[in-house]
C-alpha cells in the first residue's frame, strides 16, 4: 500500500464541472484504489426507456387476459416475456 500523499478532491458546483475535472485529472492522484472494497446495491433499479410499440389489438387483449390471471400489470408481463425470450436467444 502506498504512503504517498493524496490530493484533496475539490468541491464541485455542478455535475458538469465534476465531469470536466475528472476528464482532465488522474484519479490515482486523489484516491487510494487499493483500499477500496466492492459494494452491491440491491435496490438499484435499471434505467428505463420508453418506447412506442405497435401491436394488434387482439394481441394486447390476450396479453391483458393472461396478466389478469397472473394478477400482474400487462406491461410487466410483456417485459417478463421479452426477458425470458432474450435469455433463451442469447444462450
Amino acid at each position: 500500500m502506498s504512503t504517498r500523499k493524496r490530493k484533496q478532491i475539490p468541491a464541485f458546483a455542478t455535475e458538469a464541472e465534476e465531469r470536466s475535472f475528472w476528464a482532465s485529472h488522474d484519479s490515482n492522484d486523489y484516491v487510494e484504489w487499493g483500499r477500496g472494497r466492492r459494494l452491491s446495491f440491491p435496490n438499484l433499479r435499471p434505467s428505463l426507456r420508453t418506447i412506442s410499440l405497435r401491436l394488434p389489438e387482439s394481441m394486447i387483449g390476450q396479453l391483458k387476459v393472461l396478466a389478469n390471471k397472473r394478477d400482474v400489470p400487462y406491461q410487466s408481463l410483456l417485459k417478463q416475456f421479452l426477458a425470458e425470450r432474450l435469455k433463451k436467444e442469447i444462450a
